[in-house]
């Protein structure tokens, strides 16, 4: 009997590690408008997060190494801004910021690194989203200079679901080749149901130039994270980890009605 109560109980951890998939994680970063036009209201309200999306399970986003926005080229500090909130149960952080001309506004962090101790690894998501305001679009497609990052190749706002999204994932400013690209939705109302565990994260690779390409099924949030290895060790109780260097962005999709 004892034997028979060992050999259960070693299964079901054997199942309760290998029967399921491992959820991915990602920064995010959600503005409440993507396209400030005119009549709109011109404060945007910016939340960072770092959760399984899909899933809605949250996780703690220690207060940022650095959180920011970028505009026509100059970067303007937005940490102090930042007022601590919960997302899915866990810390985050939100800002109102006031859109006041017309440009490109690209959002950004970087966190504090985060020790998952399921991968035994830690994890540093680069992350950011993209918006416009009153018309003018120029300068969607520039770096905004992150230790790794995914720079748009398709116009990261005004697009339809059912839409091709390709980006380049840069890693120290150069393009990384045969990246990993991890694709999930934000699945805010919990409302979609995935078939299988297989079919929460959607994973494509980068081809030799860093370039990935993406088909988006439908509307919403779509976040995509580049994944490679820092050539750098860090330490956790005193021994060498490895850390995952994501590049992170958000970008969405909308259906003919909607703006």
């Amino acid at each position: 009997m004892m034997k028979k109560v060992f050999f259960l109980a070693v299964m079901i951890v054997v199942v309760g590690c290998f029967g399921s998939t491992a959820f991915a994680h990602f920064g995010m970063i959600i503005p409440s408008d993507t396209m400030v036009m005119q009549g709109d209201k011109r404060v945007v309200k910016v939340v960072a997060s770092f959760s399984h999306p899909f899933e809605g399970n949250g996780m703690e986003l220690a207060k940022p190494v650095q959180f920011g926005v970028m505009t026509r080229g100059k970067k303007q500090g937005l940490l102090s801004q930042l007022k601590e909130i919960k997302v899915f149960g866990h810390k985050a952080w939100e800002l109102d910021y006031r859109v006041k001309r017309p440009g490109v506004y690209a959002f950004y962090l970087e966190p504090k690194p985060y020790w998952e101790p399921a991968e035994d690894k830690y994890i540093v998501h680069y992350t950011k989203t993209i918006i416009s305001a009153f018309g003018d679009e120029e300068g969607w497609d520039e770096p905004v200079g992150l230790k790794t990052e995914i720079v748009s190749l398709t116009r990261p706002f005004g697009l339809y679901a059912g839409n091709v999204f390709q980006g380049v994932v840069l890693l120290d400013g150069k393009p990384a080749p045969y990246s990993e690209v991890e694709v999930e939705y934000y699945n805010k109302d919990g409302r979609a149901k995935a078939p299988t565990d297989y079919m929460v994260t959607q994973v494509v690779k980068a081809d030799a130039n860093g370039v990935f390409t993406y088909g988006i099924p439908h509307v919403g949030w779509w976040g995509f994270a580049a994944l490679n290895t820092s050539s750098k060790k860090m330490k956790h109780d005193g021994q060498d980890k490895d850390v995952e260097l994501g590049a992170v962005l958000w970008v969405r999709f909308l259906d003919w009605r909607e703006k």
